[in-house]
């Protein structure tokens, strides 16, 4: 496909109001409390960049940076572990409240559950924080990875203690591959993506995610214009739309999803807007691996088509271009060192600002000198060469 910016628009006078009660700020204060049991709980960085959206064109432009999320270097370890907690939690017939880390890694807990092995796809961020938090309570976990996927990310997730496999197919695939054994051996799968007969644990995941959001919430100190979040198969842009829609109302920001124009299957589902999710086959060849997913997970779908605004397919190089803007921000802007799928919804957005040609988009989108922007980087440089392929050498220039 021939590099292109491509944007759909929902009216949200037109949108029908969904239940947003479980990622509510009552329920993610429920979320950030599990979290903030495990001994090596800290608040991830909100940075200001003030001086870069300005040379950018904007009023400025906030980064919430989850390279620093429980040593693992993204965020994704946040819905794993709560997922984890939850299926838990059911099992013992408790409530996660009566489960924090100290108490489910006791004797006790331990000789009521027995032995659990959980079982994951990833190209390696979410499986990373399976195998970790598996590890931190002293379970299993088996990990997928599909074709690609970097050497690095592999041995972050075996280093965890997981018996985990580069396999030949793609990320989809990779995913049925982990059910099929799940239903086979009585594995317990944990995946953000969501489908019938399957939503309890990805919808788990999704409240996961909220300790972020509600962590960026009480951060700032105004209130966004604009909420940039990047998607996969949009469970996290989900729980973050949703969770922002709940807390500030009517006032919501305007909120726009970012996908690599190789694997835009919420951009494509926004676009038929035909009451059907639809998929992107083949290789899904991005260099955004963590947003390398074909098949929108439904549960976060419903909460994109209800309360996201706008929703756009970018071509691979606004990947590079935001990884090296955050790499090397105006002078006297914290640095921030971001991954090709983090890097994606800010490096968007600093093309629609300086590029021309893309001047009708920055208009649609109302993005001026007075936007306030928030935007998620979701992973730091958990694939070092390539980082520093593109950072050091150039790679994926714009083409221009």
């Amino acid at each position: 496909m021939k590099d292109k910016f491509k944007l759909v628009s929902f009216d949200r006078n037109k949108q029908q109001k969904t239940d947003l009660s479980f990622l509510s700020l009552e329920e993610a204060k429920k979320v950030r409390a599990f979290h903030a049991s495990f001994p090596i709980y800290e608040k991830t960085p909100m940075v200001e960049l003030r001086n870069t959206a300005k040379a950018l064109g904007a009023g400025m432009m906030y980064v919430k940076d989850e390279s620093y999320r429980f040593g693992l270097n993204a965020f994704k370890v946040l819905g794993g572990s709560y997922a984890i907690g939850r299926y838990i939690a059911g099992k013992l017939g408790m409530d996660i409240s009566e489960l924090p880390y100290q108490r489910m890694i006791s004797s006790e807990i331990r000789e009521k559950l027995g032995d659990l092995t959980f079982v994951t796809a990833t190209d390696g961020n979410h499986g990373r924080g399976v195998a970790w938090t598996a590890n931190q309570l002293r379970q299993h976990s088996v990990v997928f990875m599909p074709k690609g996927s970097a050497r690095e990310r592999l041995d972050n997730i075996r280093a965890e203690g997981a018996e985990a496999s580069i396999t030949e197919f793609n990320y989809d695939d990779a995913v049925r591959l982990a059910n099929k054994h799940a239903e086979e051996k009585g594995w317990v799968m944990v995946q953000d993506t969501a489908w019938e007969g399957y939503e309890d644990i990805p919808a788990w995941i999704m409240q996961g995610y909220v300790t972020m959001g509600l962590e960026a919430y009480e951060q700032l100190t105004e209130r966004p214009t604009h909420i940039f979040v990047q998607a996969g198969v949009g469970s996290m842009a989900g729980s973050i739309v949703g969770f922002f829609s709940g807390v500030y109302g009517d006032e919501r920001p305007i909120m726009t999803v970012v996908e690599p124009n190789n694997a835009d299957c919420i951009y494509r589902t926004a676009e038929a807007n035909d009451g059907k999710l639809h998929f992107v086959t083949g290789q899904l060849d991005t260099i955004m691996a963590g947003l390398a997913c074909g098949e929108p997970s439904s549960i976060g779908w419903n909460v994109l088509k209800n309360y996201a605004d706008n929703f756009i397919s970018c071509p691979d190089y606004v990947a590079a271009k935001g990884m090296r803007i955050l790499g090397n921000p105006i002078p006297k802007d914290t640095r921030v060192i971001s991954g090709e799928s983090g890097a994606a919804a800010l490096g968007c957005v600093a093309e629609i600002l300086t590029n021309p040609e893309l001047e009708h988009l920055k208009d649609a989108l109302k993005l001026d000198r007075n936007a306030r922007i928030l935007f998620f980087n979701t992973e730091g440089d958990t694939d070092q060469a390539n980082y520093r392929a593109v950072v050091w050498d150039g790679k994926y220039p714009s083409g221009k």
